[in-house]
């Protein structure tokens, strides 16, 4: 009977090793860039920040969001 007892408590000790706490899913800061002119003025200018997240470990698609609206007219954006 002790034997039966001992090798159900063996049994158990290796489960809590096997059991894996899941990662959380990590969250993407993202960036929204909502230039004045037109797309092609503002790409150029938007390129010195996208290299400087660069420098700082940020990639656009891996791990940085940029989201890209076009307003025209800032005062037709301002309303």
């Amino acid at each position: 009977m002790l034997k039966i007892i001992l090798l159900a408590l063996c049994s158990l000790l290796p489960s809590p090793c096997v059991a894996v706490d899941a990662q959380q899913p990590t969250k993407v800061p993202r960036i929204g860039h909502l230039p004045s002119g037109n797309s092609s003025s503002e790409s150029e200018r938007f390129e010195s920040l996208r290299l400087a997240l660069r420098e700082l470990g940020y990639i656009e698609g891996q791990n940085v969001a940029v989201e890209y609206r076009y307003a025209g007219e800032i005062d037709r954006a301002l309303g």
